[in-house]
């Protein structure tokens, strides 16, 4: 009894550390780009505006570094404040495979989710043991390139995380590199799949997603599917079904900014009910066996639609020998949308 006494401040302690560093992690998702363009038109706009003029020359110098490969660091990846985010929820990964560091990879991750905690923290970092589970591996996540645009913001990219822009050149070139073991991660349904992200749910947008199948053909990368089991629970999403006012808005705001802002509700900091905090509910992201991939420059659109269909089937295969060890209905499928 007085060891559990004992160790009751510390649990208290590192529930809250863990609540803030969600928290910075909802800051660098959502508040930091727009902080970042503010800070630097105040700096513009003042007698500090020498700063803006030399970073404005570094940002022309670096403009593409998020396509040539990034700024990958190790010792990033390790930082504390990644684990007291894993331990949150808890995020656990999980294989089913080795990968040999004698070839490239394409991980595709789903389901995106509300902001792709799952994802980011397997494989963004180590807090969840991606270097142990899969050594000689280096894994990044490809983004939006957009989101490289944002001053100062982008550096926190490059340099904390790693992640490379989503555009075939950027993954082709980080993929055709001389050393191998290399495996960059793509949330295949992105922002239409955000729109999908409710609490208990489990559809995809991979049905007419076939643009990483020419890559993966294209580099020789052998495609592996990953499935975050827990990770659209999080948050409740307000219903906005195909056709309604709430989905058109949405849609319309997706067109301009590639984007689309969404209406959740989740927890509070100090309460389980109401707030912007996501729900402590266990994320497990499963990794799948790899698949064999032969190089071609030039693929027809036969052997990618072949190859897609073999995707789905094992991404189908990863979902259902996994859910019930994972908390999920034995007459929940997998949705293909």
């Amino acid at each position: 009894m007085l060891r559990n006494l004992l160790m009751w401040p510390r649990d208290i302690l590192n529930y809250y550390l863990e609540a803030a560093a969600v928290l910075f992690y909802l800051y660098s998702s959502i508040i930091a780009p727009v902080v970042s363009v503010i800070i630097s038109l105040l700096i513009t706009f003042s007698p500090l505006c020498i700063f803006s003029f030399f970073y404005a020359l570094w940002f022309c110098y670096d403009y593409y570094t998020p396509e040539r490969g990034s700024r990958p660091n190790r010792w990033a990846r390790k930082w504390k404040i990644y684990e007291y985010v894993a331990n949150y929820f808890p995020i656990k990964l999980h294989k089913t495979s080795n990968l040999s560091p004698q070839h490239n990879y394409i991980i595709g991750a789903h389901p995106h989710g509300i902001l792709a905690f799952g994802s980011f923290i397997s494989l963004c970092t180590d807090a969840t043991g991606f270097d142990r589970l899969f050594p000689e591996i280096h894994p990044t996540i490809a983004t939006l390139k957009g989101a490289f645009w944002f001053p100062l913001r982008r550096e926190q990219l490059l340099y904390m995380t790693g992640m490379i822009a989503v555009n075939s050149e950027s993954i082709l070139y980080y993929l055709n590199q001389s050393t191998k073991g290399r495996a960059v991660a793509i949330v295949v349904g992105g922002a239409e799949e955000l729109l999908e992200a409710h609490a208990y749910t489990h559809r995809v947008c991979l049905a007419n997603r076939k643009g990483f199948i020419r890559l993966a053909i294209q580099s020789g990368a052998y495609l592996v599917p990953m499935y975050s089991f827990g990770e659209n629970d999080v948050y409740y999403q307000i219903p906005n079904e195909k056709g309604s006012f709430v989905r058109g808005i949405q849609g319309l705001l997706k067109r301009i900014f590639t984007y689309s802002p969404t209406i959740v509700l989740g927890r509070g900091i100090f309460n389980r009910f109401i707030g912007f905090m996501p729900h402590r509910r266990p994320i497990h992201c499963v990794v799948g066996e790899p698949i064999v991939v032969h190089k071609k420059s030039n693929p027809t659109q036969k052997e990618v639609d072949e190859l897609h269909a073999l995707y789905c089937r094992q991404l189908n295969s990863l979902f259902e020998a996994n859910k019930l060890k994972f908390g999920v209905s034995h007459s929940a499928h997998l949705q293909f949308v």
